[in-house]
Formats: structure tokens, sequence, C-alpha cells
């Protein structure tokens, strides 16, 4: 269900892009739905798709994490899928950015002050990923329709080659997802003088919450990192001796969300308020 989503992602995202201008990034997006027919179906499809491949993905953990099925993948599988998270987030991040309204501008200038916060690579890191500052959406824009594909596709490729997804088995899903853009509009939040806080996109919240509290490069690389360490150890195979250590990393990765739970509600409510 998650490369569902993924396919339709692509699919409306490639005829959204033919008509998008990194020079003009708001303008450009808000003007979608005039110029390209159809444009606000197509827009919305691409924004609740991309929703829901990570929601299913994040469910998609879930589901081999209490089901007990990572004994299928080897150390080397399991690395790749789990690194396919953190790009995952990065794509929906950087698509965010791409809107070019408030939120989005909000995500970008954090995500480039906490890229430029790690020690020693903070430069060369935002080089790769935003460089907002210094060329503008062009860096985004690239990543976010070349380089965190292949990366990802690079994540899921054993993943790939074991499953087949195939459209007639998700036929549901498929429907759902048309329908909710036939009913609902992707957001759009312009910018509104005088307001003083600004949210960014809703998984980001709780490190948004967090910046608060700690400097950029530990709420922004080191927690958010420690999740994907904590998979990364899981133990794969299901022996006597693992056990205690897989309900350890388990209990890790649980409490870990029930914080990130609770800044995400607090800053809902702080920026709210």
């Amino acid at each position: 269900m998650s490369l569902i989503s993924l396919y339709i992602s692509v699919l409306s995202g490639i005829v959204l892009s033919l008509q998008y201008d990194v020079a003009e990034p708001f303008y450009s997006t808000a003007t979608l739905e005039l110029i390209i027919p159809f444009g606000s179906f197509w827009r919305a499809l691409h924004y609740f798709s991309s929703q829901a491949f990570f929601l299913l993905l994040v469910c998609h953990f879930a589901a081999i994490l209490v089901n007990n099925r990572e004994t299928i993948f080897n150390r080397a599988s399991w690395i790749r899928l789990t690194l396919s998270l953190p790009v995952a987030i990065l794509l929906l991040f950087t698509g965010y950015i791409l809107r070019g309204d408030a939120t989005g501008m909000a995500a970008g200038t954090i995500g480039e002050h906490i890229a430029l916060a790690v020690p020693g690579l903070g430069p060369l890191i935002n080089n790769l990923l935003f460089a907002l500052s210094t060329g503008g959406f062009k860096r985004v824009y690239a990543n976010h329709l070349i380089g965190l594909m292949v990366l990802g596709g690079w994540c899921v490729w054993p993943h790939l080659r074991r499953y087949r997804a195939r459209w007639r088995d998700h036929a549901g899903l498929t429907l759902i997802l048309l329908a909710t853009s036939i009913l609902l509009t992707a957001p759009m939040e312009p910018e509104r003088f005088g307001m003083l806080h600004i949210a960014g996109p809703w998984f980001f919240l709780g490190l948004q919450e967090l910046l608060r509290y700690i400097p950029p490069f530990w709420a922004g690389v080191v927690v958010p990192s420690s999740l994907v360490v904590l998979l990364l150890c899981i133990p794969l195979q299901e022996r006597d001796k693992n056990k205690n250590k897989k309900s350890f990393y388990l209990r890790g990765i649980l409490l870990w969300l029930a914080v990130y739970a609770v800044l995400t509600v607090r800053c809902y409510l702080w920026v709210k308020g």
C-alpha cells in the first residue's frame, strides 16, 4: 500500500513539475490550479498520496516489529530498509519547502540552520540538501525530484525485488486517494504579517518544539538519529538470547515516540495559542 501511494505521488508529481518554476515557488504553486487542467485535483492527489506513502511506511515498520517479521531480512537489507525512513521524511520535508508558502519557508529556514549546525560538515551538508540562502530552491528541487528518489530507490530495492505491488490488489486505496483529492484541497498558507509563530510540517512539530530547549545539532540531528540507531540495532534473528535485547530496543523506540508525540502536541498548542 505504501508503494502504491508512492507511485501515485510520483505520477502526480510529474504532472505538477512540468509547470513548476523554482524562481517563483509560491506564485508557481498558487497558480498551478489555474494553469493545469484539473490543477487542484493533481496538487491534492500529490499531497495526499505523499502523506499516505509516509504513514503507510511507518505502519509497515510497526507491522514488521510487532509481528516479528524481521527474521526474513539479512542485516544489509534491514539497514537499507531502515534508511528509507529518513529518506521518506526528507522527501516530504522538501515537498513542503517547495510550496514556498509560510509553512514551507519556515521549514526551509529551520532545516538550513540545523544542517549548518553540524560540526565541521555543516556547510557541506547544507550545500547538498538545501542551500536556500545562496541558491534559492534549485538544490531542494533537484533533491526532491532526483537525488532523494534515487537514494530511496536504492534503500528499498531489495524489498522491491522480493515483493510486487500490483494495482489490482489496491483498488480500494487508489479510489480513496482519488476521492479525497476530489473532495479536499491541498493546504496552502500565504504569509501573514504580524504572525509571530509559524508551524512547520506536522511531522516536524516535535523537532520544532525541541529546538526551544536544546541546540539545533542535538535537536535536529542527534535526537532523530537516535531513533534510526535503535531500529538498526534490533536483532534480526529470534533466538532466546536476543529476546531481552530486542525488548530493550523496542522499549527505547516506544519511549522515543511517546516523548516526540508529547513535544508535537506542545508545539501545536503553542503555535495555535
